[in-house]
């Protein structure tokens, strides 16, 4: 069983998802097709929590790539320290070690781990210092698993260009590395991965790769499926549901969308799953409940925070 260390209130260990049997099927329709899959849908609504939930269940390697504005296409699949490269050119006239500057990213540890280790041959031998391992593998110390999963969150906050860059890459599942000539192919042994892409629709999506990938929509939160989230992280921390913590839950549950039907107040993003976990972590350590005189304001700290009422 893969094995993960996380702390804080939005930890990615895998122990703990809802998962819906709609979104169990368009699991099985990316890895039955070899495409990505692409989620969308409210930040906090649990996009990011996926990947590491299903290489948990299944026993795969798990790596992530969390995308910002300079996130480069080549940043998940290598990078070259060409700085160091030519600073140790410099002190040593001898032949370098080209492996050594190379970096594999995520896709290429998962497509072809052996390859990465070694740096696609480059590294027969480990110079003294170096990283050998699998840096991004959460389950590196653990045996060897067949399979990988791959989270690459956050894809709508890169230039338009990384997309479109990845297109051939996690389509061929192959790729070269430009400074050193290096094919790299996905290895029989390593199995097929899954590719999951998060989006929160902050920049729309080149068509071309929309085309390319099995794409699903996370739904809006009920009142039935926060219950049951909050039920499972509960459970999860050894947390008792008595009836007054179904009462707190119910309460929340009915807060939170309350405020995201509320078309009076002027947000920049609705209220989501994880500010309905924070509110209920906040009630149940301070002891606050509806009617106590802190309620409206825990509720606004949590659930509300920095909303405007139009008019």
């Amino acid at each position: 069983m893969t094995s993960f260390v996380s702390h804080g209130p939005d930890r990615r260990d895998g122990r703990v998802y809802d998962l819906s049997d709609d979104l169990r099927l368009a699991i099985d329709v990316a890895l039955a097709t070899d495409r990505p899959l692409l989620l969308s849908g409210d930040p906090g609504s649990g996009k990011s929590s996926l990947a590491a939930y299903h290489a948990r269940q299944h026993g795969l390697r798990y790596y992530e790539h969390v995308v910002t504005s300079r996130t480069q296409a080549t940043d998940l699949l290598w990078t070259f320290d060409s700085v160091r490269r030519l600073a140790d050119a410099q002190v040593h006239q001898g032949r370098l070690h080209e492996g050594v500057y190379v970096r594999p990213g995520v896709l290429w540890w998962a497509f072809a781990p052996e390859s990465a280790r070694t740096r696609g041959g480059l590294l027969k031998s480990l110079p003294h210092g170096e990283p050998y391992g699998d840096p991004y593998d959460r389950s590196r110390d653990e045996h060897e698993t067949r399979g990988a999963v791959v989270l690459i969150d956050e894809i709508d906050k890169a230039d338009p260009d990384v997309p479109n860059s990845l297109l051939v890459p996690l389509g061929s599942q192959e790729f070269t590395v430009v400074e050193t000539g290096t094919r790299v192919r996905r290895e029989t042994a390593a199995g097929p991965p899954l590719v999951v892409i998060t989006t929160n629709g902050e920049r729309q999506l080149p068509e071309a790769f929309l085309r390319r990938c099995v794409t699903y929509t996370l739904p809006e939160p009920t009142r039935e499926s926060l219950i049951r989230i909050a039920e499972l992280h509960l459970r999860d921390e050894g947390v008792l549901v008595d009836d007054a913590t179904h009462a707190l839950m119910d309460a929340l549950a009915d807060a939170l969308l309350e405020a995201r039907a509320d078309g009076s107040v002027r947000r920049e993003r609705l209220p989501s799953t994880a500010e309905y976990l924070d509110a209920l972590r906040a009630c149940r350590a301070l002891g606050r409940k509806p009617g106590h005189p802190d309620w409206p304001l825990v509720r606004n700290l949590t659930l509300d925070k920095s909303a405007r009422r139009e008019g």
